[in-house]
């Protein structure tokens, strides 16, 4: 079985994209001669590959079409309506495979899967199942126990400690035995690097009951891994594995693991079937496996929160008043609710569960982006499936509760799953905060960082240049006042040099107010750079770096 990959099909620069008109667009491939539909709408932008689906027919304009958004088939007229991505003749009947697109700085790459359906390779018969022998419980956050037979299979095991330095703290309180459950299982799916699914507290823990336990991680251009050894964590059992290709555990369970259509070169999705039966889990993928996803599933579980960004509440000057990041964090919660629901709606699972949005900013300095942050609540998504899905059976888990999918296949109306004893802890309301602030601290009291020299090292071995972009980063207090003694500098990523001043040349210019886990931002225009920010996240040298800094 051949392994799934990502293939940019067609590419614009910046000039063609600005060249493209309001509506259809027919762009072809000058070197293979392919052709493909862009229709654009605004800033809104969808792509597909210029041939029908019934019998591969060539598009053109449809001359009935009034709004422009019609194509129609040369072959036998078949309409395809490119704004919806659905065929209108016949009606009812198909929708176009859709092409993941990837902007950067303006330009624009049209991406396509192929194979676009790969669970479809070596198809098994959904068999009859017992109770018991199919059950998911649910540990926190993002982690979940899959039972299949006699395997367990764990989910992106984030237990103890805090995510993304201290900024994010698990809601829920895992099961007494969370930790226990972990280390006896078969083996462990890890999503991402992400820190609250890859998380080194947990794992340095696991590692001292079992280093040898079973990992398994998409084969991401940006290792999952790549912190490994640094770490101090002894896992010798990692696993990379090909997208697109099941992986057999035993007789009657297999999972294969996806990539994400938007960030492909870090972000998975899973898919897990047992006799038949299958589980997909599409984590915190923006658009899993380009969206191209199986339908009917047994069990669908997905992110619902929101709120995983520091836009807009870090954000302070200009438009960013109280009342704006207000209406927009509600506005856009809004959006991603409708979203969920309407993704559900489309795949048609049996059950579906909301999980991996069970996080706070629990530390007392992080008070003002808890209170801002609002977030969409499980039961509120779980509600608008019911109204829009009856025939859905959804599942808002509690820390211990079980699925058992047997039970719930067989009469959805009788009791299937089980909540934990009452008197169960449910939320946190500790978290231990100064045994990992107190490593924290250590790291940023570290000898380099009394010598300002480091600076340029870093950057320098960062290697972002070429980009007409000047920050100035200042170090602060819990406050955001600067730092008694801390450092204050620009860095101008024209030519990668450290002014004592702004350069007078036109360019953008952003100021971060850093702390230890959060950062403050103006800029200046407002406007998102793309490649600066992805470039810090995800480019950065895989080499370690060993530093003499001298003073």
């Amino acid at each position: 079985m051949t392994s799934q990959v990502s293939k940019t099909v067609l590419r614009l620069e910046a000039e063609d994209v600005r060249g493209l008109n309001d509506g259809i667009n027919f762009k072809k491939n000058q070197e293979d001669g392919k052709c493909y539909i862009i229709y654009k709408v605004k800033d809104k932008i969808r792509a597909c590959v210029n041939q029908c689906k019934h019998q591969g027919g060539l598009f053109i304009k449809d001359i009935e079409d009034l709004d422009g958004r019609t194509v129609r088939c040369t072959k036998h007229y078949w309409k395809l309506n490119v704004a919806t991505m659905e065929y209108v003749n016949p009606p009812d009947s198909f929708m176009q495979d859709e092409l993941v697109l990837s902007d950067t700085d303006g330009s624009l790459e049209l991406v396509e899967l192929n194979p676009p359906d790969p669970w479809t390779a070596e198809p098994r018969e959904a068999q009859e199942l017992h109770a018991g022998e199919i059950t998911l419980t649910y540990i926190t956050h993002a982690c979940m126990e899959l039972k299949a037979g006699n395997k367990r299979m764990m989910f992106d095991p984030w237990l103890i400690g805090p995510a993304f330095a201290r900024g994010w703290w698990l809601l829920h309180e895992p099961p007494s035995d969370a930790m226990d459950r972990l280390s006896q299982a078969d083996l462990i799916y890890i999503s991402h690097m992400h820190s609250d699914h890859l998380s080194y507290p947990t794992l340095q823990r696991l590692s001292k009951k079992r280093p040898d336990i079973p990992i398994y991680v998409g084969d991401t251009s940006r290792p999952v891994f790549w912190y490994l050894e640094k770490s101090g964590v002894n896992l010798t059992n990692i696993n990379v594995v090909p997208f697109g290709v099941w992986q057999n555990v035993d007789e009657h369970l297999r999972f294969m693991i996806l990539m994400d259509g938007i960030h492909p070169e870090m972000d998975t999705c899973l898919i897990v079937e047992y006799k038949g039966h299958m589980i997909l889990n599409t984590v915190d993928c923006t658009r899993p496996n380009n969206g191209r996803l199986p339908h009917g599933v047994d069990v669908m579980m997905s992110d619902f929160a929101g709120g995983a960004s520091g836009f807009p509440m870090t954000f302070h000057g200009g438009k960013y008043t109280e009342s704006w990041k207000a209406d927009f964090i509600k506005n856009e919660r809004k959006k991603l609710l409708n979203y969920k629901t309407q993704l559900v709606k489309s795949l048609q699972p049996k059950i579906y569960c909301p999980f991996a949005g069970y996080f706070t900013e629990a530390h007392p300095s992080d008070r003002y982006i808890k209170e801002t942050n609002s977030k969409n609540s499980a039961a509120d998504l779980n509600e608008s499936i019911r109204k829009s899905c009856p025939n859905i059976l959804t599942w808002t888990p509690v820390p211990g509760s079980v699925l058992d999918l047997a039970l719930a296949l067989k009469d959805p109306s009788n009791r299937f799953i089980t909540e934990p004893p009452n008197g169960t802890k449910i939320f946190k309301d500790s978290w231990d905060f100064d045994l990992y602030l107190d490593e924290l601290k250590a790291s940023a009291s570290a000898e380099i960082f009394k010598y300002k020299s480091w600076i340029q090292f870093y950057y320098n071995w960062a290697g972002f240049k070429d980009y007409n972009l000047v920050i100035r980063v200042t170090e602060t207090d819990d406050d955001f006042k600067p730092l008694k003694g801390g450092y204050d500098y620009l860095v101008d990523f024209l030519d990668l040099s450290f002014p004592a001043v702004r350069p007078k040349r036109d360019h953008a210019y952003e100021e971060i107010k850093n702390r230890v886990n959060v950062m403050r931002m103006s800029r200046d225009p407002d406007v998102y750079h793309h490649k600066f920010w992805n470039h810090f996240q995800i480019e950065l040298p895989l080499l370690q770096i060993f530093l003499n800094i001298y003073i």
